[in-house]
């Protein structure tokens, strides 16, 4: 393997980003490093480590603009777009630092004479992130701000599409006058990946990224009695019930599946339709696509940009062509995308109908810019299809009935679930997954149980 990482823009081919992987001295040394500023920085207040992660936070909002170019360049969204990954970052990044305080209390314990007992939440040491490329920020502030907050080192491994935003993050860190150590970041190939998760100074991995990629980490950190945070893919289903506001199911589950070219973990992969809407749905559906602009990200006016490499765009094509072989129909003329080719990222938007479970696209993560609508006749139908997944980690229904909603959230087996809205993460609840889309939890209160370990108090006050 190259010791220098090149980032391929899929915008044209060129590379964007080259820079040395770490060696094994940059290695060791940031393991040494992180580990013993843990030691200093857990005995720092909350209070404090909350003024520092809130000038970080100020300074990486301040360059908004920098960072927009810089995502379109290496991952190909729209630079129309990312204002919403900044404020999403800066929302739960403030959300986490107001919430830090209460959630990393010490619990009490009910009173018994003589002694004085609580629990308190101890941070693990040092915790390695290992972040995706799609919402390079939006996903990697899950686990970088909490595991600061309550008092961890962080160590951080961006992907090798998005590599400045580890760059970025350093940055905004150093700005705000973060003591040196408490966060680093280091350009690692896949051997040394697996090699740092298996180093005896890393307490917690925290990690997003595909079921493969979860494996490994599981298999690296084998026997180490340490925790480890799995949030991987999905297949994110949506029932649109007969009482749905059809207008608005269309508009909002069009978007979910489409925004960001598909390429989002908790984006609608699949959507079931009550019969009697089906057909005003589906057509409804695919009139909004046939209306998106795809082409260079960085231009004016595109709300589709490529997807991330020219192997993804051929996987979901892959995906359609055998869906249509066997009997899908598609409702988007990909002729009508003057920017769509075989051979580059570049991939026009298309919406299936007349699929059904034996597709791949209906039960293989696509994670590009298609989607299958299935009809179906009762809730029944649509909670059997919904579960019939690997995956669990969002689904959502579009309904006027908010107890049929809660009933039937009930038997959906899925770590989210939304009414009359999708492809949304709100830092006040628990981010997590189930079957295939991983396990452990970020963010809310909960999100602070994963970054810290309990110790019990339990001190005799009179004899």
């Amino acid at each position: 393997m190259s010791d220098t990482l090149k980032t391929i823009s899929p915008v044209n081919g060129s590379i964007y980003v080259e820079r040395s992987y770490a060696s094994e001295n940059d290695i060791v040394t940031a393991l040494e490093k992180a580990r013993k500023a843990q030691t200093s920085w857990r005995q720092v207040p909350v209070s404090e480590r909350a003024q520092l992660c809130s000038k970080a936070v100020d300074a990486f909002v301040a360059s908004t603009q920098g960072v927009a170019e810089e995502i379109s360049w290496m991952m190909g969204r729209p630079v129309s777009s990312t204002p919403g990954e900044v404020a999403g970052l800066e929302e739960r990044a403030r959300h986490m630092i107001a919430i830090a305080e209460t959630a990393l209390g010490d619990i009490p314990v009910a009173e018994k004479e003589g002694f004085t007992r609580f629990i308190r939440r101890d941070p693990l040491g040092v915790v390695f992130v290992v972040a995706p490329w799609n919402y390079p920020y939006l996903t990697s502030v899950n686990a970088i701000i909490p595991a600061l907050m309550a008092g961890n080192s962080v160590i951080l491994k961006h992907s090798a599409q998005t590599p400045l935003c580890a760059e970025r993050y350093a940055e905004m860190f150093r700005e705000a006058g973060l003591p040196d150590g408490v966060f680093q970041y280091l350009h690692l190939t896949h051997a040394d990946t697996e090699r740092v998760i298996k180093a005896p100074e890393v307490n917690y991995v925290a990690f997003t990224g595909s079921v493969s990629g979860g494996h490994m980490v599981e298999t690296a950190a084998a026997g180490r009695f340490i925790g480890v945070g799995l949030e991987l893919g999905g297949k994110d289903p949506a029932y649109v019930r007969s009482d749905a506001d059809l207008a608005h199911a269309i508009e909002s589950l069009t978007d979910g599946a489409f925004f960001n070219s598909g390429q989002s973990c908790c984006g609608i992969e699949r959507i079931y339709v009550h019969a009697s809407l089906f057909d005003a749905f589906s057509e409804g559906c695919a009139d909004l696509v046939r209306q998106y602009n795809l082409g260079d990200p960085l231009e004016s006016g595109i709300n589709l940009g490529p997807v991330v490499k020219t192997s993804a765009a051929d996987f979901v094509r892959g995906q359609v062509k055998e869906a249509v072989a066997g009997g899908a129909q598609t409702l988007v003329d990909a002729a009508g995308f003057e920017k769509n080719a075989d051979g580059t990222p570049y991939l026009a938007p298309q919406v299936l109908i007349n699929v059904d479970h034996s597709m791949r696209v209906m039960n293989e993560e696509s994670f590009g810019p298609v989607v299958g609508i299935m009809s179906v006749d009762s809730d029944e139908d649509a909670i059997q299809l919904m579960n019939d997944s690997d995956y669990g980690l969002t689904a959502a229904i579009w309904t006027s009935d908010v107890d049929a909603a809660l009933s039937i959230g009930d038997r959906v087996n899925t770590g989210t679930w939304f009414m009359n809205r999708c492809d949304y993460l709100d830092p006040a609840l628990a981010w997590t997954g189930v079957k295939d889309s991983g396990r452990g939890c970020t963010l809310s209160n909960l999100g602070y149980e994963h970054v810290t370990r309990p110790k019990s108090f339990h001190l005799r006050t009179s004899l």
